[in-house]
């Protein structure tokens, strides 16, 4: 028998996506021309937190290199920005976008209102909880390759 937290996880994480998922079509023919690559490029990204192009790279399993492109494209599409590091102007850090949190919305394997219903049904105080939770673990999830 697993763990009891591992088989936690993996008998709630379905149950959440079941209820929420939805059908759709990412491909870069979409008004938003986001790939499934590109989407689990701005999934990693946070709006305030900067992170590196190394660190993204290392976290996806691909090198830099194969990043570069896509990244230069992201930003010319408003998604995300680029911008040297505050302390070290030789690193840049990446930052989602307004327009790319919008572009992560509109295309998730997740129905914005199924998710809506879903946090609708709890109390503020849990509510915050289990966003706090979610954090918890992409954060782990981030970390898992170093």
């Amino acid at each position: 028998m697993p763990d009891d937290d591992v088989f936690e996880v993996q008998r709630l994480y379905p149950q959440i996506y079941l209820a929420c998922h939805a059908d759709h079509v990412r491909a870069a023919s979409t008004r938003w021309r986001i790939s499934s690559q590109d989407a689990s490029i701005l999934v990693h990204l946070d709006r305030d937190s900067g992170l590196s192009p190394r660190a993204l790279a290392a976290h996806l399993g691909v090198a830099p290199s194969t990043l570069s492109a896509s990244i230069a494209r992201l930003a010319e599409l408003g998604y995300l920005t680029s911008e040297p590091h505050k302390t070290d102007r030789r690193k840049r850090e990446l930052r989602l976008t307004a327009r790319g949190a919008e572009a992560i919305s509109s295309t998730s394997v997740l129905n914005a209102e199924r998710v809506q219903a879903l946090l609708n049904k709890l109390k503020p105080d849990e509510r915050k909880s289990a966003l706090r939770g979610l954090a918890l673990l992409a954060q782990a999830a981030r970390r898992l390759k170093e």
